[in-house]
């Protein structure tokens, strides 16, 4: 009874360890939907028409026919849906469409030759397939599994030449002959389309990647996607790594974004922890400074640091004077603060200011921290995530004395303008490449609009194909390795009638 009772206190901390918060988290609607059915719409079409349809030859009595060199001329898919089905998979219909084909025909009786094409149009072609989404072991999200049907309600062939009477009589073979031929090509082709081309569109959502020199990001997928009616959402772990330690991870303590909005296309949702984790990656990276020396510090500053800083706690001899040197370095990994009002960022750093004689070694002269609050921008531009940063609160203090922090009283003004006009404009330049969002290659978001929360950020957007599905699918397409579904080559035509 005692094990039963600790067991019942402890299952909800053992359901909160395994249900592990995303960093970062994406929502597909259906107004998102609606624009990849009319790309896949067109990637459907161009896969149909390019399906290879078997040889059918056969005989009747005296009458031997061929029927090779089948070709899809034009495709009718006007009445298509694609939806969400809970709980992991999209449902592709394709209703009431029509195929025009264009064959080669031979026909021999007795001896009667025959030869020529003949049209054909296979009307109420349905098809309907399933796919099932699912996190494959990297983390990537795959088609795993596809299901289809495909039937072909009529067939109508239209015969000309001199034995057309021959092919009417003929025509209830080769006609059904040719509908099952090619109802039975159209779902491997769409097999092969969906579980190797689209899941190589899919291979180009960026996983586990390098963000520059000192740090990556890591947008595996924590859970396969889960699927509602009218939504599709997808949570990503979103945590930066130094490269030096790439398999550290760090404990996420932060809200779990939520996002409640269907308007538009898709939403991307951050959490303080996914800026928490780049600060933190930068900081063990040890790129979280700056130093500034010589000429590179500002003469206004450098003429009160020494007539109002230097003459009130130090008495300098002319033998130890040389240029002045700053150095900037965060103490500390920054945190992140998301609320509805906007985003900041808390820094804590020292400040060294050292002379640094010509041939002698650096004098220091203070250690100084800095407690700084900066304002954050967050936008997407792209598929890149930026952030502009503002400084709007900063306040130094001695580590040493408390005289020193007398004197600093009159640098916070000229340090802060230091800040703001020579450190600022460095740090928004190397965050102004940004990072990528975990999108397939070709797509893009517009018109974004950024909505802060409590500890977590959403980005509502549309989307926008830069690039079509078969653009990206022949940059990217695997090697061949053997045929992906049954196929043969049409046959050449005979030249003689006695090869039928």
């Amino acid at each position: 009874a005692a094990s039963s009772c600790l067991l019942l206190l402890l299952l909800p901390w053992l359901l909160t360890a395994s249900h592990s918060p995303p960093g970062c988290k994406i929502r597909i609607t259906s107004k998102g939907l609606d624009l990849v059915k009319q790309e896949g719409l067109r990637f459907v079409e161009q896969e149909l028409q390019n399906i290879t349809v078997s040889d059918l030859h056969g005989k009747e009595g005296q009458f031997h026919y061929n029927i090779s060199q089948v070709k899809v001329m034009d495709l009718q898919l006007a009445f298509s849906d694609l939806y969400f089905q809970p709980q992991q998979h999209l449902v592709f219909n394709i209703n009431n469409a029509s195929i025009s084909l264009r064959f080669r025909r031979q026909l021999l009786y007795w001896f009667f030759y025959d030869i020529g094409s003949i049209n054909a149009s296979a009307d109420g072609v349905h098809i309907h397939t399933v796919l099932q989404l699912a996190k494959d072991d990297s983390g990537r999200l795959k088609i795993s599994n596809i299901t289809c049907n495909a039937s072909i309600a009529r067939m109508h062939a239209g015969f000309s030449g001199t034995l057309r009477k021959v092919y009417e009589f003929l025509s209830t073979f080769i006609v059904t002959g040719m509908r099952f031929l090619l109802s039975q090509q159209i779902c491997p082709s769409l097999e092969h389309a969906s579980l190797v081309l689209l899941n190589s569109v899919l291979d180009t959502v960026p996983v586990r990647n390098y963000v520059d020199e000192h740090v990556g990001i890591d947008y595996s997928l924590l859970r396969d996607p889960v699927v509602s009616t009218d939504t599709l959402d997808l949570d990503f772990k979103g945590m930066f790594f130094p490269r030096a330690r790439e398999n550290q991870e760090l404990e996420n303590h932060a809200v779990e974004p939520v996002i409640k909005e269907t308007e538009r296309m898709v939403y991307v949702a951050f959490s303080e922890s996914f800026f928490d984790s780049a600060m933190h990656a930068y900081f063990q990276a040890g790129v979280l400074a700056i130093e500034l020396q010589g000429e590179k510090v500002p003469k206004d500053l450098e003429v009160l640091l020494r007539a109002t800083f230097f003459g009130t706690i130090f008495v300098l001899s002319p033998a130890v004077d040389g240029p002045l040197r700053l150095v900037l370095q965060v103490s500390a990994p920054p945190r992140c603060i998301i609320k509805p009002s906007g985003t900041s960022i808390s820094v804590s750093a020292f400040l060294n200011i050292s002379l640094v004689p010509p041939g002698r070694p650096a004098v220091q002269l203070s250690s100084m921290a800095v407690e700084t609050k900066l304002s954050a921008k967050v936008f997407l531009q792209g598929k890149a995530l930026r952030v502009q940063l503002d400084l709007r609160r900063f306040r130094i203090y001695s580590r040493q004395s408390a005289l020193e922090s007398l004197a600093l009283f009159s640098l916070q003004a000229p340090l802060k303008t230091l800040l703001q006009l020579t450190i600022m404009p460095i740090i928004n330049e190397r965050t102004k490449k940004g990072v990528q969002i975990p999108l397939p290659e070709g797509m893009d978001f517009t018109k974004e609009v950024v909505t802060n929360h409590a500890g977590f950020l959403t980005v509502g957007a549309d989307l926008h194909f830069s690039k079509g599905l078969r653009e990206v699918i022949e940059k990217y397409r695997p090697a061949p390795t053997g045929p992906a579904y049954p196929s043969s080559r049409p046959a050449e035509p005979s030249v003689d009638p006695r090869q039928l």
